[in-house]
C-alpha cells in the first residue's frame, strides 16, 4: 500500500473511531455510569463535589469504552485491509490469511491484555471450531493451520503452549505477521499526522455537553438540601437489594 493510501485509511479509521466515540457520548446517562461503578471507592478517595464526582465517572467510563471502541473502527479494519486477508465468519475470530503452505486465522485485539483461564478455554474452542471445519481441505492442500491472537500494541509474544494451543503476537510482531513491514508498526502513528487533534475538538463539544447534564442530574437526584452529596442515597441506587430494575429504567 502506497503511503498516502494507507495515510487516507489512517485518517478514515480515526474519524469512524471518533464518530462512535461520539455518538456513545450523545447517549450517555448519569445511571448507566453510576450503577457499573464503586461507590464505596469513589467515598475512599475523597469525592466530595459533583464536579469531581463526574469528571471520575466519565473517565472511567471513557477509559474502558474507547479501548472497545478503538479495537472494532480502527485496529480491526486496518488490520483486515492491510493484511489483504478476508474477514472470518468463525466465532471469536476476525481475520482469515491463506497463503501456498498456511492458514492463518487470526483473532485482533486492540491491546494485549493478559487472559485467564476460561478466556484462554474460550478462544482455543472457537480456533478448535474453525480448524475442524477446515481440517479435511487444509490437509488436502497440505497446508498448516496456524492460530493467532494478535494485539495491535505491546510486546506479549509466546508461542502455544499445552494450555493455550494459539501464538501470541504484539505490537510490532503482530503487524509484520500480517504486513511483512517491520515499520508499519511506526507508521500507524507517524501517519495520524494532526488527524486527532482536528477529531478531539468535537469530542470536547460533547464532553462539555455530558459534564453539565451528569452534573444536573447528580445535584438533583444524589444531594442533599444543601449541596452535599447523599451517600446513602448514591449506594442504595448502586447496591440496594430491590434497586436493580429502578437503576436499569
Amino acid at each position: 500500500m502506497k503511503p498516502e493510501e494507507l495515510e487516507q485509511l489512517i485518517k478514515t479509521q480515526l474519524e469512524e473511531f471518533y464518530r462512535r466515540r461520539i455518538e456513545k457520548l450523545k447517549t450517555l446517562q448519569l445511571k448507566q455510569v453510576l450503577k457499573r461503578k464503586n461507590p464505596y471507592l469513589m467515598r475512599a478517595i475523597g469525592l466530595r463535589t459533583a464536579s469531581e464526582v463526574v469528571e471520575y465517572l466519565l473517565l472511567l467510563h471513557s477509559q474502558a469504552s474507547d479501548e472497545t471502541i478503538f479495537g472494532d473502527a480502527f485496529v480491526e479494519p486496518i488490520a483486515l485491509i492491510v493484511s489483504q486477508g478476508r474477514k472470518s465468519s468463525a466465532k471469536g475470530v476476525d481475520l482469515e490469511i491463506e497463503t501456498e503452505t498456511e492458514f492463518k486465522a487470526i483473532a485482533v485485539k486492540s491491546g494485549p491484555n493478559i487472559f485467564n483461564s476460561s478466556q484462554t478455554a474460550r478462544m482455543n474452542d472457537e480456533f478448535q471450531e474453525l480448524h475442524n471445519r477446515l481440517r479435511q481441505r487444509l490437509s488436502q492442500l497440505g497446508k498448516h493451520f496456524d492460530p493467532i491472537l494478535g494485539s495491535s500494541y505491546g510486546r506479549k509474544n509466546a508461542l502455544p503452549t499445552k494450555q493455550r494451543r494459539y501464538r501470541m503476537l504484539s505490537g510490532q510482531s503482530f503487524w509484520q505477521e500480517i504486513t511483512g513491514d517491520p515499520d508499519f508498526y511506526l507508521k500507524l502513528i507517524r501517519l495520524m499526522r494532526d488527524y486527532p487533534e482536528q477529531q478531539r475538538k468535537i469530542y470536547q463539544e460533547e464532553w462539555a455537553k455530558a459534564v453539565n447534564r451528569f452534573t444536573r442530574d447528580l445535584l438533583s437526584e444524589f444531594a442533599n438540601e444543601d449541596g452535599s452529596l447523599d451517600w446513602d442515597k448514591i449506594v442504595r441506587f448502586n447496591s440496594g437489594a430491590g434497586e436493580e430494575e429502578k437503576a436499569v429504567q
